[in-house]
């Protein structure tokens, strides 16, 4: 457990690069979803390798989590609040980790090219129809639990005032609780 009222700067740089990278690939996928139009191979071209970065990404936000730890949530915070927390924080990590995990597996089994696979291919189009939509679900409960998130900074910056929100912050550290 981190011992400071705020992240260390590296997790606080993980955690921005990703919040706007995984926004973009969910946006991204929105317009793969919905577009027909010439852009549709260009947001393909970057949709897979973004995801293979997120992928790796979220992999080391683990690592320096597990090393550093996080700082305490308030203690003014009621006891299923701290655990509806912490539950939403694993529940984003396991996303992170399922959705390029699903999107990998998708491409591999529709046969279509992985980058930096060699080109190899699993031509399985029942289990690619399946990964597709569980693909769009992971996606759908991504953007569901990112929005709880937001809120729940929000309440914590604008109505709490606990400090929360200032621990992700590059400006400053969280109050004393």
């Amino acid at each position: 457990m981190n011992k400071s009222n705020s992240f260390h700067w590296s997790q606080k740089l993980l955690h921005w690069l990703m919040a706007v990278l995984v926004i973009a690939m969910l946006l991204m996928g929105i317009g793969l979803t919905h577009s027909v139009s010439e852009r549709h191979t260009l947001l393909v071209a970057y949709h897979k390798p973004l995801g293979m970065l997120i992928f790796a990404l979220v992999i080391v936000r683990l690592l320096v989590r597990w090393r550093l730890g996080a700082p305490a949530l308030p203690a003014t915070l009621a006891k299923p609040q701290q655990l509806a927390a912490r539950i939403s924080h694993w529940l984003l990590y396991a996303l992170l980790i399922a959705q390029p995990l699903c999107g990998i597996f998708m491409v591999w089994c529709g046969s279509y090219p992985l980058p930096g696979a060699n080109h190899a291919t699993l031509p399985y189009p029942q289990t690619y129809a399946l990964l597709r939509t569980l693909h769009s679900v992971l996606a759908y409960s991504l953007l569901g639990l990112i929005a709880l998130h937001l809120t729940a900074a929000l309440v914590h910056g604008l109505i709490y005032r606990d400090g929360v929100m200032r621990s992700m912050g590059f400006g400053g550290k969280r109050r004393s609780m």
